[in-house]
């Protein structure tokens, strides 16, 4: 089987590490050519698999949607995968593949947000009519993606993210635990993992550590909002109790520094360091968006709260402060699901099993599509 997979992100994230742990993982005996419109991300997701092909496409101008059909059609493969930060991305790697006499495409939507462009809604919902399978990285993801675009009910597939399992048992030694927090001798560590942007509600968390004592925040990754949550912290009396260490290229070598993982994000798909933080045994609070209630199911693998709710979040990290070994069951039963749902493995089988049925199957119509079902 040859598949291309594409993507014309220009940065590394959630998304594309995503990608890379399913390039790395599927079978030897799959011909995987790497295709995208940056150098750093076609080497970044090709870079655990030496016999994997790379090309980079010119991301704009009028050569752009030229040289991706030369590429496409000259490579011939089975199936496309295109991997989509935003559902309106990649529209020229869609084009360029649904004209394509004999592969299938397989489009995998990374993140449900809607749009009130109407040619950004029109060439969304176009293409994705067209393609032999649309994928979602969630339950709620996919019936997001179903209602913004008036896709049809059933016409979205789950297959949710997932990432390698870890081998040695991280379960934390109750001990140290219990000594920490309030009435302890040292901090409690809240971490959270996410690029520094407004959607990803940092500000939300810095406003809950303002209200409590005897914790700190960490908080891994890089983007425009560093200058302004750093001002915020300040503003609030906790620059003392926060770091924002930038980008690390391993997030997972962190969480076992932290004794409660935090993700208050204001829209989200199916996020990775949520199952990182799960695999790692360590308790997740996080906010209601996108997918994240498939993983964290509230009061056993976590705890719940709603999108902008500082009073909640704060509440909910309170809660795991001052009860340690409800922070330790949270946790353990997190790597007991993630383990059994989660890891690369799952995911690996859920897209080759796809991908063979999708070409085990008649080619999606091009031109002409049937009417959505409600």
């Amino acid at each position: 089987m040859r598949v291309v997979t594409y993507t014309d992100s220009a940065g590394i994230g959630g998304a594309e590490i995503s990608l890379q742990h399913l390039v790395t993982n599927v079978s030897k005996d799959i011909d995987i050519t790497v295709v995208g419109t940056s150098n750093l991300v076609v080497d970044a997701i090709a870079q655990h698999r030496p016999q994997a092909s790379r090309v980079v496409l010119p991301a704009k101008g009028t050569h752009s949607l030229t040289a991706h059909l030369q590429v496409l059609h000259r490579l011939r493969p089975d199936v496309v995968h295109i991997n989509i930060c935003t559902p309106w991305e990649c529209a020229t790697g869609l084009f360029a593949a649904l004209t394509l006499p004999n592969a299938r495409v397989v489009r995998v939507d990374q993140l449900p947000l809607r749009t009130t462009d109407a040619l950004k809604l029109w060439r969304t919902r176009a293409l994705s009519l067209r393609v032999d399978a649309h994928v979602a990285v969630g339950e709620a993801s996919a019936r997001r993606m179903e209602d913004f675009y008036a896709l049809g009910r059933g016409s979205v597939i789950s297959i949710p993210n997932c990432v390698p399992e870890i081998t040695q048992n991280p379960t934390p030694n109750p001990s140290p635990q219990a000594g920490r927090g309030k009435g302890g001798g040292e901090e409690l560590v809240i971490g959270s993992v996410g690029r520094l942007d407004a959607m990803k509600g940092h500000d939300i968390l810095l406003r809950a550590v303002a209200q409590l004592d005897a914790v700190r925040v960490v908080i891994l990754g890089e983007g425009g909002q560093r200058t302004d949550l750093e001002k915020l912290a300040d503003e609030l009396g906790v620059s003392d109790r926060v770091g924002f260490p930038g980008w690390v290229d391993n997030p997972r070598a962190y969480l076992p520094q932290f004794d409660i993982f935090a993700m208050p994000s204001r829209s989200e798909g199916f996020p990775l360091a949520i199952v990182e933080a799960m695999l790692a045994a360590r308790p997740v609070v996080a906010s209601r968006v996108g997918s994240v209630a498939e993983a964290v199911t509230d009061g056993e693998t976590g705890l719940l709260v709603n999108k902008d709710d500082v009073e909640g979040l704060t509440a909910a990290l309170r809660r795991l402060r001052d009860d340690p070994a409800l922070r330790i069951r949270l946790g353990q039963r997190g790597r007991e699901v993630a383990q059994r749902h989660f890891t690369v493995k799952q995911m690996v089988n859920s897209y080759e099993h796809l991908w063979r049925q999708v070409l085990a199957q008649p080619q999606a119509p091009r031109l002409w599509v049937p009417q959505p079902r409600e």
